[in-house]
Formats: structure tokens, C-alpha cells, sequence
């Protein structure tokens, strides 16, 4: 591995900086662990959502094969991933997230987890769970990479989304964010292309979308950050995070340590979206489906966004 690299600069911090919002890292996984540690059909871990589904429906511990089921159906469907969306928010007869009580709840992350449909698949660099579903992705890339993010966001856009082999990876996923951990610089125009940015879910194309932290005195950190109930840096779980991905030369560089910093911008928007709290608020309050109708040579052509 190159000595300085997206993955030692912006990706192993990323991950180590997760375990101090409240993530597990769940370990590396393998296609051979395909039916067994997860489903490929949707990268759902299947031993954790099984524990947090009878763990949240005591009285209906029977049905989580059944309900797996349905939401591999589901994530079929060409609708967005409406139908998933409206049965990760439902808290009855069943529920999949306890949005009254985050602790009841269960945070994991994994890295460089391939999403695959036969020949097609794409990797992102780091998968975030909640109760064993894959909510949210992460991909990073190291400072002043070629393009900026909107090489990233066209990628998305033009590769991703409308492949229809990649439909049911789209429809689980609520929250996508992109970094190249470099505060936001739109260099004159409207649209920052450097920075660490969000979008959803799209059939074609979802715009990047920047964060920014409250702050209303204009600190030098915003109060959120600063105040946040960081835990200290799991040493084993970091030592394990770095040499699964064969980085445990890069520990006490200089640079890991500095990127380590909880208010780098890319560890900055992990914090602000998906802390437990943040995102559970996001996933129930923040997402909406708007379905836009248009007539097209006399026809009403109706499309979802999300």
C-alpha cells in the first residue's frame, strides 16, 4: 500500500472515528460468508437482525424469516424504496428500529463490503448497519483528488443509480455521504467541488448536498461537535480495524494521527449524520417522497424522488 493513500488518510480515521460516535466494526466480510454472516440478496447481517428483531417484537419472535423475506421482495420493487421506507418507520405489528430508544438499537460498520448482483457489483468504502441493515455508505477519497466530488457525484449519477441490477442496494441505503475530508470550496461557483457532502437514493440523479453544524456565535468549533460524548479510541478495535485492511504500518504516522482529529471535515459530517441520534432522527424525520407528475406527448408520466 502506498504510504499515503484515501485509505490511510481519509478511510481508517473515518472508521476509527466511528467507534467513538457509538459503532461497532463488525469485521471484514467475505463473499464466502454470503448466506451464511449476511444475504447477498441485500447485504442484510443476518445473526444481528435476528437478535434486534426478537429483541424488539417479543411477541412476534417467529416472524423475522418472514419479514427477511418480504423486505427482499420489497427491495425489489421500482418505487425508490417507498415500500422499505415505510416499513423501517412503521412501529406496528412489528417494528425494525427502536426510534423512542437509541440503545435499544445496534450500530455496526464494515468496509470495502461489495453490493453484487451477478456480474455487476460496486464496493463502498465504508457500510454502516443499524439492527444488521445497511442503511448508509460512505465513500471517501484523499484530498485534492482528481475531479474533486463532482467526479464522485457523476459516478453516482450516471453509473449507480440507473443501473437496475444495483435497484435493491439503492432502495436499502437512506443516507450516502462523500468526502475528500477538505473544507467546502465552490472555487466562484454556487456548488462547492471539494468537501464532504449527502444525498439519497435517486432514479438518475440525486444533487450533492452540503452540511453544515449549526453554529451560531461563530465558534471555532460548532458547540455539537465540540460537546459531543466522544469514548475514547477503542486500542483493539483499532488495531484490528488496521490490520484487516493492512495498514497497521501507518499507526503512528504523523498524518493518521493528525486525520485521527474528531474535527477533520470528513469525521465532522460522520458525526453530524450519523451519530445514533442524528441518524435515527434523519431516517424518521428527514426523508421525504415526493411523486412528480408531467404530461409527455399527451401521456401523464409520473416519477418518485426521493
Amino acid at each position: 500500500m502506498k504510504q499515503f493513500s484515501e485509505a490511510t488518510r481519509v478511510q481508517m480515521p473515518a472508521m476509527v472515528h466511528l467507534t467513538r460516535i457509538g459503532y461497532t466494526y463488525f469485521g471484514k466480510l467475505s463473499e464466502d460468508k454470503n448466506g451464511t454472516v449476511y444475504d447477498g440478496d441485500t447485504n442484510i447481517l443476518l445473526s444481528i437482525f435476528e437478535q434486534q428483531f426478537k429483541r424488539l417484537n417479543s411477541e412476534h419472535e417467529g416472524e423475522y424469516l418472514q419479514v427477511l423475506k418480504d423486505i427482499r421482495k420489497e427491495l425489489n420493487d421500482d418505487d425508490l424504496g417507498r415500500g422499505f421506507y415505510n416499513r423501517l418507520k412503521a412501529v406496528s405489528p412489528v417494528k425494525l428500529i427502536d426510534f423512542d430508544n437509541v440503545g435499544n438499537n445496534t450500530f455496526h460498520f464494515t468496509a470495502e463490503f461489495t453490493c453484487k448482483n451477478g456480474q455487476d457489483e460496486f464496493r463502498p468504502d465504508i457500510t454502516l448497519f443499524v439492527n444488521g441493515l445497511p442503511l448508509c455508505f460512505v465513500e471517501v477519497k484523499k484530498p485534492n483528488n482528481h475531479g474533486g466530488m463532482l467526479a464522485e457525484s457523476a459516478r453516482m449519477n450516471k453509473e449507480r443509480f440507473p443501473n437496475k441490477k444495483f435497484r435493491r442496494f439503492i432502495n436499502i441505503t437512506q443516507l450516502m455521504i462523500f468526502s475528500n475530508n477538505m473544507e467546502y470550496d465552490a472555487l466562484g461557483g454556487i456548488v462547492p467541488i471539494q468537501g464532504a457532502f449527502y444525498c439519497t437514493g435517486a432514479r438518475s440523479y440525486s444533487p450533492f448536498n452540503c452540511f453544515r453544524e449549526e453554529n451560531l456565535s461563530a465558534q471555532k468549533i460548532a458547540p455539537f461537535h465540540r460537546d459531543y460524548p466522544y469514548k475514547d479510541i477503542d486500542k483493539a478495535a483499532e488495531k484490528q480495524i488496521l490490520s484487516d485492511y493492512n495498514c497497521q504500518v501507518i499507526h503512528t504516522s504523523p498524518e493518521y494521527q493528525t486525520n485521527l482529529d474528531f474535527n477533520t471535515p470528513t469525521n465532522r459530517i460522520l458525526t453530524s449524520m450519523c451519530s445514533p441520534e442524528r441518524l435515527l432522527y434523519i431516517i424518521k424525520y428527514g426523508i421525504a417522497y415526493v411523486r412528480m407528475e408531467r404530461e409527455v406527448d399527451g401521456k401523464i408520466e409520473s416519477t418518485d424522488q426521493k
